[in-house]
């Protein structure tokens, strides 16, 4: 859970209970149970999304790594070949192996 999101749900439960409190010691002033209620529900529902993203974000990690990993190997393969050609053959003829930069 990001710390921004746990925050504002604490925050928010915090309130839902002073509000609650509030409503049956005083009556409803300014707040009604129907808001407190739909509140409440609003910060279940974001507590859920939280969940869910918490857990994309756990599939996604070892998924992000291995693409990290394949892009570290990919460029590596791609200096080394570039760096070949470069080596044996003019300048000119750079372009039909794919090599648009200039020595």
């Amino acid at each position: 859970m990001s710390k921004t999101t746990e925050i504002q749900i604490e925050k928010s439960r915090n309130l839902i209970e002073g509000l609650r409190r509030h409503v049956r010691e005083m009556g409803e002033r300014g707040v009604s149970n129907n808001e407190i209620e739909q509140m409440e529900k609003t910060v279940a529902m974001l507590s859920e999304a939280n969940a869910e993203v918490d857990r994309l974000r756990e599939e996604l990690t070892p998924k992000v790594k291995k693409m990290n990993d394949l892009m570290t190997l990919v460029k590596a393969s791609y200096a080394e070949s570039k760096k070949t050609l470069k080596g044996y053959y003019p300048q000119e003829r750079w372009p039909d192996y794919g090599i648009p930069d200039k020595r």
